[in-house]
């Protein structure tokens, strides 16, 4: 592929899943992993090594996207620190985990994977969030800890910073206001991002026939784009997101998930 369109594809997904980020809580990953992996698939690289870069690549530029996107949702109060930090320290585990697993599956379990969590994540939330305005969140730490070690494998085994699944989780099973659980989630993807990402570059190194300038299984150059855009655009994402109705907020998150749950199950 030319080099140019390479780097602009890069730099277009880079800033809408920035901005994806810090408006609903996520990493970005559920946009950024089709589209390197249909790159890296284009140029060559065997299928099952282009999902795990993939994987690796945009969990490790989701790590510092998440950081600031969390940043800016604490400042507005939107974190809970009681919850985020008991289930980061799960995630990490989960991660760790999850990460192993994956170094050892075939290229096509993952992307299967990856495409129906996202694809029934999306329905999830179109059909069936319904905040309780009237309920208290529930602070249970055994829950905590239960829903962080799965958000932590689902983070390495799906490729995706975990809040497709964390937010609605809050939501309907914690009952957290969305705007509370889109800040509460980034916060918990901090550390179930690290873990996983660590996981990824330890099973990566020595592996034959990764891209050039990769570091276990992270692509350095796609890092760097992605990096460069998704960081300044999750601060605008962060602005929008507390002036944006929740109804809506939710229905932008849920439409996105869908379509690109969809397009990674087109073989």
């Amino acid at each position: 592929m030319d080099i140019i369109l390479y780097l602009l594809t890069l730099i277009t997904t880079g800033s809408i899943a920035g901005f994806a980020s810090g408006m609903i809580g996520v990493g970005g990953c559920f946009i950024m992993v089709p589209v390197q992996y249909w790159l890296l698939a284009g140029d060559g690289l065997d299928s099952t090594l282009a999902i795990r870069v993939a994987f690796a690549t945009g969990l490790a530029v989701t790590l510092p996207t998440v950081m600031t996107s969390a940043l800016g949702h604490h400042r507005r109060g939107a974190v809970d620190w009681k919850t985020a930090i008991p289930m980061g320290v799960a995630a990490i585990c989960g991660a760790v985990t999850g990460g192993t697993i994956a170094a050892w599956l075939p290229g096509q379990v993952l992307k299967t994977f990856f495409a129906v969590l996202v694809t029934l994540m999306a329905v999830r939330m179109f059909w069936n969030v319904q905040e309780c305005l009237v309920c208290p969140p529930r602070q249970s730490v055994p829950v905590l800890l239960a829903i962080g070690f799965c958000i932590g494998n689902i983070t390495s085994l799906a490729g995706v910073g975990g809040g497709v699944v964390l937010v609605p989780v809050l939501v309907l099973l914690l009952h957290y206001p969305v705007h509370s659980a889109v800040g509460t989630s980034s916060a918990c993807l901090i550390f179930s991002s690290a873990g996983a990402v660590a996981t990824y570059l330890w099973h990566g190194l020595g592996v034959a026939g990764l891209p050039p300038y990769s570091v276990g299984y992270v692509d350095l150059v796609q890092w760097a784009v992605l990096v460069g855009t998704t960081i300044p655009l999750s601060i605008l994402g962060v602005r929008y997101a507390h002036r944006c109705p929740a109804r809506i907020l939710r229905y932008f998150f849920a439409g996105i998930m869908f379509v690109v749950g969809i397009l990674m199950l087109i073989p």
